[in-house]
């Protein structure tokens, strides 16, 4: 008789509050509910699925986490607008613990940019051009001092990317200094040459104001690789 194979352990069922969870999305799914329709009160929603009023008040809390309801004091529970930001907010407060966390998001904000900086090039206006400008002259002014100009290189990365209207790219952008400067509290992630991260920047203006799409992407891709190498450094800092 051959060898039987060991029965496998049941999986644990989802905890009541998770249940409930999953009901409620159910039930803005199914009655095609939008943003700003209301829920009904928690008494209902407790009497109709056979739980008590806490684990409702639970479950609806945690829908709120992630920005399915809203609940309006004195007034009641309603779906929210659909957004990603609390999404983006969660995925910030986990990253940036490593620096081979901040190393792969570099690398999916470099596939990013890089593959969406040629609707820049053909959208961009004047105004937006101006700011950019603006912005490399407050680096090069602070990059010639021996200063930091982090603020500036992050709203530069902003500013080259509004002429979009991509909430998800600019929570992104967003994410990418949290965490970035998050991994600084652990490890010296200071630019060694900010004169050339100033060019890199000011480069990278010149292109899209020309509008060569190519020229662009070059400048944008070697901006990234100045960042890993700045990572790899401190890696090297690190495991010395």
């Amino acid at each position: 008789m051959s060898r039987l194979k060991a029965i496998k352990p049941l999986s644990r069922p989802p905890s009541l509050h998770v249940t409930v969870q999953e009901s409620l999305r159910s039930y803005i799914e199914e009655n095609k509910l939008k943003a700003g329709d209301p829920l009904p009160p928690e008494s209902f929603l407790a009497q109709q699925l056979g739980v008590s009023r806490n684990s409702v008040r639970e479950a609806i809390k945690a829908l709120e986490s992630i920005g399915i309801l809203e609940t309006r004091r004195g007034i009641g529970v309603f779906v929210k607008e659909f957004s990603f930001q609390p999404l983006l907010d969660n995925l910030a407060y986990g990253l940036g613990d490593t620096l081979r966390d901040v190393e792969e998001l570099r690398e999916l904000r470099r596939v990013l940019e890089v593959g969406l900086i040629h609707k820049t090039v053909e959208m961009i206006g004047e105004e937006d051009l101006a700011a950019l400008r603006e912005v490399t002259e407050r680096m090069r002014q602070r990059a010639e001092r021996n200063e930091s100009f982090a603020e500036e290189d992050e709203q530069f990365h902003r500013l080259l990317f509004r002429c979009q209207n991509n909430r998800m790219l600019t929570g992104l952008i967003e994410i990418f200094w949290r965490a970035f400067y998050k991994a600084s509290n652990f490890a010296n992630l200071a630019n060694s040459d900010p004169l050339s991260t100033w060019r890199d920047h000011h480069e990278i203006v010149e292109a899209v104001a020309a509008r060569d799409v190519e020229r662009a992407r070059k400048r944008l891709d070697e901006h990234y690789e100045g960042i890993l190498q700045v990572i790899d450094k401190n890696r090297r800092s690190i495991t010395a």
